[in-house]
This record gives C-alpha cells, sequence and structure tokens, in this order.
C-alpha cells in the first residue's frame, strides 16, 4: 500500500459533498413551491393594522367626546369599537365605530366621530370618561387597543 497514494487521491469526497448539496437543494425548492402552493404566505396578511387616534373632550349643552384617526392604517368601520366608561357612573360602553356613519366605511387618517347626547351613546355629563379604541378582525382571532385617553376628572 502506498501512502503518498492514499493522502492524494480524494475522488471519493466531491461524489458524496455533490449528492449531499443536491439533495439541499430539492428540499429547500420543494418547500418554497409546497408554501405557494397551500397559501401559507398569506396568512402573515392578517396583521393588526397600525393607527392612532386624537380625543377631544368639550364642554357644553351636552357635553361632547371627539375621536379622530390622525394616521396610519385604513381600518373597516365594522372592525373598530368605542369601549370603556362614558360617563361618572359605572356603566361601560360597547359602541362600534360604523353605528355612528353608516354600516362598513372605511376610517382612515382625518376621520372622526362624536359622541355626545345626540348619538348612539351619550358623552359624560360629568366630565369624566375613560375609554379605548378597539381594532378587532372580522374573524374574531385577533383585537388590539389602538388607542386610549380619560377624561380631566377620570
Amino acid at each position: 500500500m502506498d501512502l503518498k497514494q492514499l493522502f492524494n487521491d480524494d475522488d471519493a469526497v466531491s461524489p458524496v459533498i455533490g449528492v449531499i448539496l443536491m439533495v439541499a437543494i430539492t428540499v429547500i425548492l420543494a418547500a418554497v413551491i409546497a408554501s405557494f402552493v397551500l397559501g401559507l404566505g398569506d396568512q402573515t396578511q392578517n396583521a393588526t393594522p397600525q393607527a392612532s387616534f386624537s380625543f377631544d373632550y368639550e364642554t357644553g349643552s351636552p357635553n361632547s367626546l371627539s375621536v379622530t384617526h390622525d394616521g396610519g392604517d385604513t381600518i373597516n368601520g365594522d372592525e373598530l369599537y368605542i369601549r370603556g366608561r362614558l360617563s361618572g357612573s359605572a356603566t361601560n360602553a360597547n359602541l362600534q365605530w360604523s353605528n355612528f356613519g353608516g354600516g362598513g366605511t372605511e376610517v382612515s387618517a382625518g376621520q372622526g366621530i362624536t359622541i355626545d347626547g345626540t348619538g348612539p351613546a351619550s358623552a359624560a355629563p360629568d366630565g369624566t370618561y375613560d375609554i379605548r379604541v378597539i381594532y378587532e378582525s372580522a374573524e374574531g382571532d385577533s383585537s388590539a387597543t389602538l388607542g386610549q385617553d380619560s377624561g380631566p376628572e377620570a
């Protein structure tokens, strides 16, 4: 047995590495094609929208609370809710945004609602409130608080 030839003979290394690389490329390619065919990439698009809201309480007759979409994603009005305490009592509100301006309206930057004595709910007569703007997906699988505010004496 010739030791020099044993150290210099590397014919078996290249075919083994080549086969391993071919198998790895085939597996990766199959996984990518399967994700497109099965629609696994579509599930990441059901993300919670990003938006900011401002709140403005005005005393008067009646008192009113304005909630305005300041910026961010456009959101379906059927998926936005006003929740929390709108008066000095322990009564909690659960109002759908679209109740204030028609069902299914798209809520984008600059649009808002006013809660006063003439709307679906009454604003706090004593100047206190503690509310949140909540997003809930139509499927009901995700929700998030997009904005919250408390009245001057809450």
